[in-house]
């Protein structure tokens, strides 16, 4: 069965809120957001906390890198600042992983999600250009620091970063992801709701690389208008049919809504079609 796990919630405002929701829904783990101030790196880093409160739910953690996160910012003070954070990070899912063994499936690796900074562009009276496809020289070397510390920091461990999709990805992103990709230490996540909002731009690069994909965001979305985060059964979205993929490369599932009314509604329709009991 596919391990079903929530957001961190805007409504919740500790760890204990979102734990004692998880728990009531009968999901499996919590993806902690990076975006939230109670989740910082210094917040992860009180391990003995978070565990604690997830042995006495019986429950684990996957966490979401800052969506802010940009390793290839120009200013190398900037960039320095995400590469130590990312370094912190997983030092702290190190100490986490034993919460998957105890309450997941230890053949899922733990999971670091990340967002793909697209960076600033240029406004030209014709066009606009990115910074990072003018620059792409300097944009890869980036990237192949951040493999190779990557690489370093997580050694032997069974953790993953995994490329989560957003508003369609750019050019010269898939050459990074690419670039990316020949790494062990990096996977793929499908958001299923992003990429129909945009009108499957992203589903012929993902699909092409699903041997990567270890890790679903799961919500249901509308093309026209370009609606995500909805409650399953709420959107258009062929939900069986991610769901029978995600499930066949036993990848877990983030329910991604953003309303514990949503979240709910959700975890029900799954009820409903058999893929939670």
């Amino acid at each position: 069965m596919i391990q079903f796990g929530m957001p961190t919630l805007i409504e919740n405002r500790t760890p204990e809120d979102n734990i004692r929701l998880c728990n009531e829904l009968g999901l499996r783990f919590i993806e902690l957001n990076m975006n939230f101030p109670e989740y910082q790196t210094d917040r992860l880093e009180d391990t003995d906390r978070l565990m604690n409160m997830a042995d006495r739910a019986g429950i684990y953690y996957t966490i979401h890198l800052d969506e802010n996160l940009n390793i290839a910012d120009f200013n190398q003070l900037v960039s320095e600042a995400y590469l130590e954070t990312v370094r912190r990070t997983i030092d702290a899912a190190k100490k986490l992983i034993i919460l998957r063994d105890r309450y997941g499936d230890s053949r899922q690796p733990l999971i670091l999600n990340m967002h793909m900074n697209h960076g600033i562009y240029i406004t030209l009276s014709d066009r606009k250009v990115q910074m990072y496809d003018r620059d792409f020289d300097t944009y890869m070397k980036s990237f192949e620091v951040y493999r190779n510390k990557c690489e370093e920091w997580i050694g032997e461990s069974d953790i993953r970063i995994v490329v989560e999709n957003t508003d369609g990805f750019r050019d010269y992103e898939k050459k990074a992801i690419e670039y990316l990709l020949e790494s062990p230490v990096f996977g793929l996540t499908w958001d299923i709701g992003h990429s129909k909002a945009v009108g499957e731009k992203d589903v012929p690069y993902i699909l092409e690389n699903r041997e990567h994909l270890m890790h679903f965001h799961i919500h249901d979305g509308s093309e026209n208008p370009p609606r995500n985060h909805l409650a399953l059964g709420d959107g258009e979205i062929d939900l069986v049919d991610r769901l029978k993929l995600a499930e066949s490369l036993n990848a877990r599932c983030v329910l991604e809504t953003k309303t514990i009314e949503a979240l709910k509604k959700s975890v029900a329709w799954l009820r409903s079609i058999g893929f939670i009991v």
